[in-house]
């Protein structure tokens, strides 16, 4: 285990195990059998496959549990675990339909669409946490905005303000990036489907029904084919910097505020092996690393927009990299948040 997300110990710090399951291996199959048995009763439905062909993919892929160990072997010899996949489902369906599953698609129709589902999730449980910190936020503004605090510009004093001006530096940013997000699902949440190249060759006239109802069976809205136009995913990964980023602050400001020692009064905090009387800010300081490392992490995925024709497998597996990392950071990053705005006993008071 080397990332520090699924440690053993460091997930202790860093990780979310919410998060960690919705982008897991379990999902990512799941999301893709998902995907071939709604395109399957799309085809179905529309005359493209037989419908007794159809409904015998559906019942297969019901109770359809893959061979780890060969989609491991032939993705390190194909690229992707698609081809060995569809085998497997084939093989399982058997004759006289197995020739229907996966008719028309291609390996980044699946990959794509699966991952879309997934985010779908992730996103949903980024906007609960963040309606959460928006009202925790505005709790902590209610309970102490009427004391006086030292505003710090450059990091020196300056003159005073309240504490209800802190918190809502805190906050705003988050109702903001809440209304983002729903610009976000839009751009996002919608269905890949293009076939080999991105033209739907095989459908004649009949792509764009076959699209808009494959859509329709995975909630997701219809849009014309993306294989190798990665701008929705790159506006994903800017909002999850900005959530980060955002949480970042917060967390900065509490470091400081610690460091000052008559600002701020926090229940619990890290200890220290050298010096007993230490309680570190721990929380706020994961916070301003998952922030720098998001907004690191971004650089990368506007490299992934820069696909080669209609595919690239290099852009293509740069992405796979990079976002999941990105949306453990983010679910992480809410996740301490939440407990960090939760340990805050007071803040500010009387200013000599």
């Amino acid at each position: 285990m080397i990332a520090a997300f699924d440690n053993p110990l460091l997930s202790g710090l860093l990780g979310d195990e919410k998060m960690a399951t919705l982008l897991g291996v379990e999902a990512e199959l799941a999301t893709m059998l998902q995907f071939e048995k709604a395109l399957a009763d799309a085809e179905g439905a529309l005359g493209i496959v037989p419908a007794a062909a159809a409904s015998a993919i559906g019942r297969v892929l019901d109770n359809f549990r893959p061979e780890i160990q060969a989609l491991r072997d032939a993705t390190a010899r194909d690229g992707v675990m698609v081809p060995e996949l569809v085998r497997q489902i084939r093989h399982a369906v058997g004759e006289p339909h197995s020739e229907h599953v996966h008719f028309g698609a291609t390996s980044q129709d699946v990959i794509d669409t699966a991952m879309i589902l997934r985010i779908r999730a992730c996103i949903d449980l980024l906007e609960e946490r963040l309606s959460a910190l928006v009202v925790a936020f505005g709790d902590l503004g209610h309970r102490f905005g009427d004391r006086p605090l030292m505003a710090r510009t450059r990091m020196q004093a300056a003159i005073p303000i309240s504490v209800a001006d802190r918190v809502t530096s805190w906050r705003e940013p988050l109702v903001r990036h809440h209304e983002r997000l729903q610009s976000v699902r839009g751009s996002v949440l919608v269905v890949q489907f293009g076939g080999a190249v991105g033209t739907l060759e095989k459908f004649a006239n009949k792509g764009a029904a076959i699209r808009a109802a494959l859509a329709r069976r995975l909630s997701l809205g219809d849009a014309p084919q993306w294989h190798s136009q990665r701008d929705r995913i790159a506006g994903l990964a800017n909002w999850l910097s900005l959530v980060t980023g955002g949480l970042g602050k917060f967390g900065q400001d509490i470091a400081l505020m610690a460091q000052a020692g008559d600002e701020l009064q926090r229940v619990g905090g890290g200890s220290s092996s050298a010096m007993a009387h230490k309680r570190n800010p721990i929380d706020a300081e994961m916070l301003v690393t998952l922030a720098r490392y998001n907004a690191v992490q971004l650089s990368g995925m506007h490299h992934a927009l820069i696909h080669e024709q209609e595919r690239s497998g290099a852009a293509w597996t740069l992405e796979w990299l990079i976002l999941p990392q990105m949306l453990m950071a983010t679910g992480a990053s809410t996740r301490v948040a939440d407990r960090l705005v939760r340990t805050i006993a007071a803040i500010g008071g009387k200013i000599d």
